[in-house]
Formats: structure tokens, C-alpha cells, sequence
């Protein structure tokens, strides 16, 4: 066997050793009994939401077990051949069994990244607002083509994307929009994108020069059923407006938005797709989420770092660069991982930022040695 082979084999072994941890392997078969005979109950469903949590730990568990499985059983599956292949000298199976070996080699790598998602609020659904920074038009612009890019991202991930508000530009694109973002690990992906993205490229709009503009991204999760957060009426100003969308099925033009101002914190969410009963709702989540964001952050010196470290969306506070000219890149500022397949990344290819991000933060690695290892 093939020096590449074996070490493909090692890391295989190394990723499902991970994978048996984070699962505790040793006791998910007993787990899923006892989730399975709390699912038989009849009484169950008197509460929803704890039937709820219950169907998705159930779920999780069952995912984790079954990409446990697949992982070992190909693996195994495809030394096996190759051992068969070598024996008999037949080329073309050791060969196919190889590169099989080498692809299953970055899948399980892939969820590897995804057992360390394991962060308190790591498995919950997202909110994320995109706003424009500085710029103007160009900017405006430019955040119309991040929501473009984060919404491929999600839908080819399977994952549900709902408009919670849209805030039209002045001449073009977008000044702001909020996304409720919901599928397995959504926040724990997203979560690495808060921050400052810039764009270089030659202006779209008549003047054939080279234009930088900036958008700041924030991802936070939405807050479980289970987590308490209050919100003393007292520190909240609710006011209700028309919208000043661009129009269309995704936001309305009546009087029903809803904007929520919590004065101890200034935290400011809106939500301008329903009824205004509907919408204070929604609003009130997005502001629980925002608050235990911040509680994250206190808690988290890492999390916090770097939302210190956002600042305002312009020069020198920027997470990642989106270079479109005088040359193709894309590089995050954090980790130095990059790519010159800069439509891939704006058509939703973000994986491998995020992961490198994911496996830095695992890591321990700071901002300055990940620059410093590219």
C-alpha cells in the first residue's frame, strides 16, 4: 500500500476518533433508545416546544451516528479493495479505491469541522443583518451583493432563508437587510462572518475608476425556547412605520413595521414582512438574540476580541478582502486562507473560509500566527 494511501487511511482514523468523541460513541446507542421511547409517549406533544427540542437532539444524535457509519464502513469498504486490488494486480480497482479513499479523506475532514460546532449557541438558527458602510452608492451596492452571496451560501446548504427587513439604497442596492437563517449548525457556521468585508473593483456605475467599498456583516443567534432572556418593558421603545423597501414579495408597504429600541444597550432590530402583531414578535426574538449574543460575548474574551475588533465598516477594521481588481482574490484578514476563484466565493462558495476560521478558533491560533503559518 501506497505511502499517500496510508497516510490518506491515518487521517480517516484520526477524524472518526474525533467523531466517536464528540458523540460519545460509547453511549449513543443507549441514548437513542431512551429518546426513542420518550418519542412513543402519547402525552409528548401536551408540550410542544419540549417535543420540539427533544425530535432535534433526537435528530442530531441519529446524523452523527449515521455520518459515523458511513465514514468507518467506506473506509473499511475501500482498504479492502485495495488490498483485493493489490493481491490480484488489477490496477484500475487499487486505483479507483485511491481516489475514493483521497475524497473521503476531505469529507470526513469536512465533518470533522462540523463535531467541534459545539459552542453553546453553535447548533442554533441565525440572524444575519447586512449594512452598508462607507462608500455610498458603491456600498450600497456592494451589500446587495453580499446578501446575494450569503443566500446561495444557505440555499445549498438546504437551509431556510427568511427577510425579516430590506432597507433600499438611495440610487442602487441595499442599505440594509436582516435574515433569519434556520438548518443544522446555522449560527455556528455564520458566525465567523461578523465583520468588516471590503471590495476593490472598477465602479459599476459610469465612472471606469477603482472604488473601495466596505459592508459590516452580524450573525447572532436565535435565542432556544429553553433560554430565558428578560427584557424589562421599561428599557424597550416600540415604534411602528411604513417600509422603505424597494417593494416586491419580500416587503410590504403598509404601516405594520415594527422597530425596537432598547435603551440600556441601544440595540436596534426591525421586522417589516407581517402583521404588526406578527412583527413585534419576531422583533422581540431578534432583540433576546441580540442580548444573548452580548451575554456570549462577555463570557467568550475570544468572541468578544473580535467583535471589539469590527469597528466601524470602513478602513482598517475589515475581516476579509474581496479583490476584483487589478487581480481576482479573496483572502480573510484572520486566517489567510484565500482564493482567486472570487465568483465561486460570490456565489456562495464560502466553506472553506469558514472552515479555516472554525479550525483556527479550535485551534487556539490568534489572528497574527495564522498570517504568520500562510
Amino acid at each position: 500500500m501506497r505511502a499517500e494511501t496510508q497516510a490518506n487511511i491515518a487521517a480517516i482514523e484520526k477524524s472518526l476518533g474525533l467523531l466517536a468523541k464528540r458523540m460519545d460513541r460509547e453511549t449513543a446507542a443507549h441514548r437513542l433508545e431512551e429518546f426513542d421511547a420518550r418519542v412513543e409517549d402519547p402525552t409528548l406533544w401536551d408540550d410542544p416546544a419540549a417535543a420540539q427540542k427533544l425530535m432535534r437532539e433526537r435528530r442530531a444524535l441519529l446524523d452523527k451516528m449515521g455520518t459515523y457509519d458511513q465514514i468507518a464502513q467506506a473506509l473499511a469498504d475501500n482498504a479492502e479493495l485495495i488490498e483485493m486490488g493489490e493481491m490480484e494486480g488489477d490496477e484500475e480497482i487499487v486505483a479507483e479505491a485511491e481516489a475514493a479513499l483521497k475524497a473521503l479523506r476531505e469529507s470526513a475532514a469536512s465533518k470533522e469541522l462540523e463535531a467541534l460546532l459545539d459552542g453553546e449557541a453553535d447548533g442554533n438558527d441565525t440572524f444575519l443583518e447586512i449594512n452598508a458602510g462607507a462608500g455610498g452608492t458603491e456600498a450600497c451596492d456592494w451589500a446587495q451583493m453580499l446578501q446575494r452571496m450569503y443566500v446561495r451560501w444557505a440555499e445549498k446548504r438546504g437551509y431556510e432563508v427568511e427577510m425579516q427587513s430590506e432597507e433600499a439604497g438611495g440610487e442602487a442596492g441595499i442599505k440594509s437587510v436582516a435574515y433569519k437563517i434556520s438548518g443544522p449548525n446555522a449560527y455556528g457556521w455564520l458566525k465567523s462572518e461578523s465583520g468588516v468585508h471590503r471590495l476593490v473593483r472598477i465602479s459599476p456605475f459610469g465612472k471606469g475608476t477603482r472604488e473601495t467599498s466596505f459592508a459590516s456583516v452580524w450573525v447572532y443567534p436565535v435565542v432556544d425556547d429553553n433560554i430565558e432572556i428578560e427584557v424589562n418593558p421599561s428599557d424597550i421603545r416600540l415604534d411602528t412605520y411604513r417600509s422603505s423597501g424597494a417593494g416586491g414579495q419580500h416587503v410590504n408597504t403598509t404601516d405594520s413595521a415594527v422597530r425596537i429600541t432598547h435603551l440600556p444597550t441601544g440595540i436596534v432590530v426591525t421586522s417589516s414582512e407581517k402583521s404588526q402583531h406578527q412583527n413585534r414578535d419576531i422583533a422581540m426574538k431578534a432583540l433576546k438574540s441580540r442580548l444573548y449574543q452580548m451575554e456570549l460575548d462577555r463570557r467568550n474574551a475570544e468572541i468578544n476580541a473580535q467583535h471589539d475588533a469590527k469597528g466601524d465598516a470602513g478602513w482598517g477594521n475589515q475581516i476579509r478582502s474581496y479583490v476584483l481588481q487589478p487581480y481576482q482574490m479573496v483572502k480573510d484578514l484572520r486566517t489567510g486562507h484565500e482564493t482567486s476563484d472570487t465568483q465561486g466565493v460570490l456565489d456562495g462558495d464560502l466553506d472553506g473560509f469558514m472552515a479555516a476560521t472554525l479550525a483556527g478558533q479550535v485551534s487556539g491560533k490568534s489572528r497574527a500566527e495564522a498570517s504568520a503559518e500562510d
